[in-house]
């Protein structure tokens, strides 16, 4: 789960990394009250939607008077921002983070993130911050500094002091960056978090060390625990067959190609994805409708397959264990006619219950196309797909 930048800002703030004053907005008037309330010369006026990359698309904009704050805001509420991130549809700007902008002399990258290869943390710094990751590492991938961390350690303070010297920090400067690299794996720990970023961290004219942009991701899984951060969700930020998924305890990737897949586990699934890439199609989406499906639940996972307009093929991949083949039949048959399907459908069962599972299928009167193994499936999936287009 991905939480806003001013959400993020919040939880670090708690755990001792120093942040600017800033307050949200929902409306121009608020934010150039917001302006006001902050006092200074400068404003940032951000706009809260979970994408990095922001500044390039115009989401941050550096206002000097409260009027420039009140026009940008206007601009930017109510819009979708595009970014490298969002895809085409973009996000919509609901809220804006209004903020003072601290006059500063150089940027600094800093990252925590989990490296399932070492499981283990991995601390990811480097002195070209106000960049991506990616695009430092392929620009200045010598100025990238990597730190693993012994989780029955955790970060060292010896670590933290290595990191500030290796980024030509004064030794004022270093007692700053030890104990925000402490407060940011503190906060990775005991918040369930999968990412911890602050891009820029930036060095103010001052000499003070101040976390400008702050991304933090959390272990969906461990939520339960954390009912603080599940409070931080945003479902306006997320997908709508992605949020229908999750709250139907379904495990759902949106993604650009044709044909939909519904496939019982996520290995299966993967491997379906691949096979009608192979057989050269595109899958619409990785779903895993997971053990134990009723028939209720398989029609109603096809009314979320199918709630996106661009599938216009679906390929349905059973491999029953816990599943029963019969089960999924009746799911498909129960869909097919609440749905009024028109899109062709390629089915393949095996497993329990598998010759029962056809029978059913094959009984149907509906043109459901049966394929016996998963490149089989695939490929006819393709082939149903591409005569649609014709057709």
């Amino acid at each position: 789960m991905d939480i806003h930048e001013y959400q993020a800002k919040e939880l670090l703030a708690g755990f001792g990394v120093p942040v600017p004053r800033g307050g949200l907005a929902y409306s121009p008037e608020q934010a150039a009250y917001r302006a006001q309330e902050l006092g200074g010369e400068v404003w940032a006026v951000k706009a809260q939607v979970h994408s990095g990359a922001r500044g390039k698309a115009g989401g941050v904009k550096i206002c000097g008077d409260q009027h420039e704050v009140w026009d940008a805001a206007a601009e930017l509420l109510g819009k979708r921002l595009v970014t490298d991130q969002t895809g085409e549809r973009g996000k919509l700007i609901g809220r804006l983070y209004i903020e003072e902008a601290p006059r500063f002399e150089r940027e600094i990258y800093l990252g925590l993130v989990l490296d399932r290869k070492s499981e283990r943390v991995m601390l990811v710094a480097s002195g070209a911050g106000g960049m991506e990751i990616e695009e430092i590492a392929g620009k200045e991938p010598a100025s990238i500094l990597r730190v693993s961390i012994d989780p029955a350690v955790g970060l060292a303070a010896f670590q933290a002091r290595e990191v500030a010297f290796g980024l030509g920090l004064t030794v004022a400067q270093v007692g700053q960056m030890n104990e925000i690299l402490l407060g940011c794996y503190r906060a990775f720990t005991e918040l369930d978090a999968t990412m911890v970023e602050i891009n820029p961290l930036v060095v103010t004219i001052d000499g003070h060390l101040v976390a400008l942009d702050a991304k933090m991701s959390f272990d969906d899984n461990a939520l339960f625990r954390r009912p603080n951060i599940s409070e931080y969700r945003d479902k306006s930020q997320e997908d709508q067959r992605e949020r229908d998924a999750a709250d139907r305890g379904l495990s759902y990737v949106g993604l650009d190609g044709d044909i939909g897949c519904i496939v019982n586990g996520a290995g299966l699934a993967m491997a379906t994805m691949d096979m009608i890439e192979h057989a050269g199609g595109a899958p619409a989406n990785f779903l895993d409708i997971g053990g134990g499906a009723s028939p209720e639940r398989v029609a109603k996972v096809f009314n979320l397959v199918l709630s996106d307009a661009a599938v216009e093929a679906v390929l349905v991949n059973i491999f029953a264990g816990i599943n029963r083949c019969d089960w999924v039949a009746e799911g498909v048959v129960q869909a097919i006619r609440k749905l009024d399907m028109t899109a062709p459908l390629v089915v393949r069962l095996a497993g329990t219950n598998v010759d029962e599972g056809r029978r059913i299928l094959a009984g149907s009167g509906y043109p459901i196309i049966a394929a016996d193994t998963l490149a089989d499936a695939a490929d006819k999936a393709v082939a149903a797909w591409k005569a649609s287009k014709r057709g």
